[in-house]
């Protein structure tokens, strides 16, 4: 006969299974990993706790492929939730995004212990997968060539109340040398306008007042459907829904940026003076080996006629040093480029080998010592030149949509911390009445450092929003229910701040 202490502790079968995603990449990633967690929720998961670090039912990996030691950060971190598997009956771990594109049947020969891998174009299966993983007792391996179903149509659990991702298009065109993204995330295929449109009303009706327009190479968009200015027209349709405060977009392709784009920006109100144009090399030469469809006169000459309609516009770059047989001159002219654009932020990247990509096997791969070194000459002129464009935002009033957890400070300085029209980052001084995320602040700037900007003074004027009211309403919502809840449909993600991830893969 057994003792009571003998035996194992009760297990709620009918409890909820909770789940963890782990998130790698740019912002195509991010914005999947919201329809996974959509799709978990609608099956019943709940979210684990910050903080579980594995300690979910189902932890799943949505991977990237573009940096040359994706593989090896996926296996490590598989190895670690090793252990915890094998004492945790019923676990079950998930592998999807570019790298599960990529290597396939790899991933469970190196670790046998994951359940389900699955691809880009067929992220709406995963709960199936997992069921039958789980039926079945073996691992699923699911792989689409094609995609199945446009992924704005999957239910997305969204992180904001009042900012959030629309996806315009998915796939890419271009065969830039260094980029095995259009292998793994296919041709383009834009959306509908009508479909488009529709989602950003239904947000806005949600309390949503910022949108950011998304696509792998966002202004090619209507390539698909026959018409070359559709994303100009699609920013002046955004501009003529109420209640939609901010429009942005990323990333677009020098190649593709034209002049009807440019009027649409510069005459539509609520699309932001703000630019995260792709450089990636200020030399003519490089940019050719790059497979790069523009050289440095036509990329400065887009700088000028943006400028010259948007005087205040902040633009922002990608730039890759190192990249294989890029010599002096060839960098210098990057330099050049950086002098002459003054962005105010660049995102740079130290070239590293992309496996299945062209431009790993090419000739003159780059010493990393001498990456390194032109590398810190970059960030340098950057740092410089992005200090000296802040300084000039010194004594501007502007207008601030308050953000959540952009300060990491703010609790210790007494701030919080909200995003200008033009995506400047800027601290301001807690005010004595109630604000919150979504709602619009007015602040006079009284300092400037190279990645963001203070407003020490008094706050001079609090505009209580709709979208703060979604906020708030979010937050009594999970309140009462700690798992979180989806959000009405059509859902999408919440972007990270614009310009694009320092993580992002840099291809566009």
């Amino acid at each position: 006969m057994t003792s009571s202490s003998d035996r194992s502790p009760a297990v709620d079968v009918h409890a909820p299974k909770s789940y963890e995603i782990r998130t790698y990449g740019c912002q195509m990633n991010v914005h999947d990993s919201e329809r996974l967690a959509g799709l978990l929720e609608e099956a019943g998961y709940v979210r684990a706790p910050e903080g579980s670090d594995g300690d979910a039912d189902v932890v799943v990996f949505n991977t990237c492929a573009v940096r040359e030691n994706a593989d090896n950060r996926l296996y490590g971190n598989l190895g670690r939730l090793a252990p915890k598997k094998a004492s945790r009956p019923g676990m079950q771990i998930a592998v999807g995004g570019c790298l599960a594109q990529k290597d396939r049947d790899t991933i469970v020969r190196k670790a046998p212990w994951v359940d389900v891998v699955f691809g880009t174009h067929n992220i709406g299966k995963l709960p199936v997968l997992l069921e039958r993983a789980r039926v079945q007792e073996e691992a699923q391996v699911e792989i689409a060539e094609s995609l199945e179903a446009f992924p704005s149509t999957l239910p997305t659990r969204r992180e904001s109340a009042y900012a959030a991702w629309v996806s315009i298009s998915v796939g890419c065109n271009n065969t830039c040398t260094f980029c095995i993204v259009p292998a793994l995330r296919g041709k383009e295929k834009d959306r509908r306008p009508g479909e488009i449109l529709a989602e950003v009303e239904a947000l806005v009706a949600e309390g949503v007042s910022e949108i950011t327009l998304l696509g792998q190479n966002v202004n090619a968009y209507g390539s698909d459907i026959g018409d070359r200015e559709a994303f100009s027209k699609l920013l002046r349709a955004c501009g003529r829904i109420e209640g939609l405060e901010r429009v942005r977009f990323t990333s677009p392709h020098p190649r593709d940026f034209t002049d009807d784009v440019i009027a649409a920006m510069a005459e539509t109100p609520n699309v932001m003076p703000q630019l995260h144009m792709p450089l990636q090399s200020g030399s003519d030469t490089v940019l050719k080996a790059m497979r790069r469809s523009y050289r440095q006169s036509r990329y400065l000459d887009i700088i000028r006629k943006v400028r010259e309609a948007i005087p205040h516009a902040a633009i922002t770059t990608d730039i890759i040093v190192g990249f294989p047989g890029e010599t002096e001159e060839d960098f210098e002219e990057t330099l050049h480029v950086v002098r002459e654009a003054r962005f105010a932020q660049a995102f740079t990247f130290q070239y590293s080998k992309r496996p299945g990509t062209p431009a790993a096997t090419m000739e003159n791969q780059i010493p990393k010592e001498v990456v390194q070194e032109r590398y810190m000459r970059l960030v340098a002129l950057q740092e410089e030149i992005s200090w000296e464009e802040n300084k000039k935002q010194v004594g501007r009033t502007l207008d601030l949509m308050v953000a959540e957890g952009e300060g990491r400070k703010d609790d210790a300085t007494h701030r919080l911390s909200g995003r200008a029209a033009d995506n400047r980052l800027v601290h301001f001084t807690k005010p004595d009445q109630e604000v919150r995320p979504g709602d619009v602040v007015t602040v006079e700037v009284t300092y400037a450092a190279p990645h963001h900007l203070l407003a020490e003074g008094p706050v001079l004027d609090v505009r209580r929003t709709r979208a703060g009211d979604a906020w708030e309403k979010r937050n009594a919502e999970k309140a009462a229910k700690p798992a979180g809840v989806l959000l009405g449909l059509p859902k999408i993600g919440v972007p990270a701040p614009l310009p694009a991830a320092t993580s992002g893969c840099g291809c566009d």
